[in-house]
């Protein structure tokens, strides 16, 4: 993903303004969204033009703070809240917006040898965060950013559970700080991923029990109950998977159920009552 010259503007600004920076998230955050509508304004067909412009913004800022060792979750995460906001100073958001976002990070992370789990993380955190500030729904837009993630990470040959793991946890993180319920977000991502991970030819049971390591790692993180959070992934990605086959059904029960990270994982219905074992 070559950057062009906005993206390599972005790069060589955030090089220079965030290594030691404390708040990285609010310098990129406010450099890519000014530099978006910029870009947007520019432009004559702005429909046509703003996967671009996202896509090339985003990629500079995740590359900046990997080349300086500064936190890449915490860049993509403010770029993801600034090139959306950016967007939607010019013009509608979609929920495609969203995706792109999440893709560049990913991508643009996995070109310079940073960590794409971490990238992933911050822009689905962020993305959720700007999805709300433009009006777009929360499940299409936990949905859009799940399936983007893991369709982004097998794109660059990356870890699957890893990212099932770090857009869990990021849906946590998202979801609370925007006052929605993370526990309903965490069930419809878990389904998301599930589905994406099967559609690339993942394997559905391991890319299951990541799910759960994440909502219990991110449950933990801002105080929600971890079994809560367990119950909602395991069900999430059981339901997604148990519609693939019977078989992937059974694979991502055995899996996603159980004692996990020292959390007893129990699943109510639509599956006979609790899943014990």
């Amino acid at each position: 993903m070559p950057l062009g010259d906005l993206g390599k503007g972005i790069k060589d600004a955030l090089t220079s303004t965030i290594r030691g920076v404390g708040d990285i998230v609010g310098t990129t955050l406010d450099t890519t969204r000014e530099s978006t509508v910029k870009a947007l304004q520019g432009v004559r067909d702005v429909g046509k033009e703003a996967t671009g412009i996202v896509t090339d913004t985003v990629t500079g800022a995740v590359q900046a703070a990997s080349e300086v060792g500064s936190s890449v979750g915490s860049a993509a995460k403010g770029a993801a809240i600034g090139v959306v906001q950016g967007v939607g100073e010019v013009t509608v958001v979609t929920i495609g917006t969203l995706s792109d976002t999440v893709r560049a990070a990913i991508k643009g992370t996995q070109e310079v040898g940073g960590d794409v789990a971490g990238a992933g993380q911050g822009a689905v955190e962020g993305a959720l965060v700007a999805a709300k500030s433009v009006g777009l729904t929360l499940e299409d837009s936990v949905t859009s950013v799940a399936k983007a993630a893991i369709e982004g990470t097998n794109e660059v040959g990356g870890d699957l559970a890893a990212t099932a793991k770090s857009v869990v946890r990021g849906t946590i993180q998202g979801t609370q700080e925007i006052g929605e319920d993370s526990i309903v977000a965490v069930r419809t991502s878990a389904s998301a991923i599930i589905n994406s991970a099967a559609s690339v030819g993942g394997d559905v049971a391991t890319v299951a029990r990541n799910a759960v390591e994440g909502a219990i790692e991110g449950a933990k993180e801002v105080g929600l109950a971890a079994e809560d959070a367990a119950a909602a992934a395991a069900t999430g990605a059981i339901e997604a998977a148990s519609q693939i086959s019977e078989s992937a059904g059974n694979s991502a029960r055995n899996a996603a159920t159980g004692v996990i990270s020292g959390v007893r994982v129990v699943v109510q219905a639509p599956f006979g009552g609790e899943e014990k074992k």
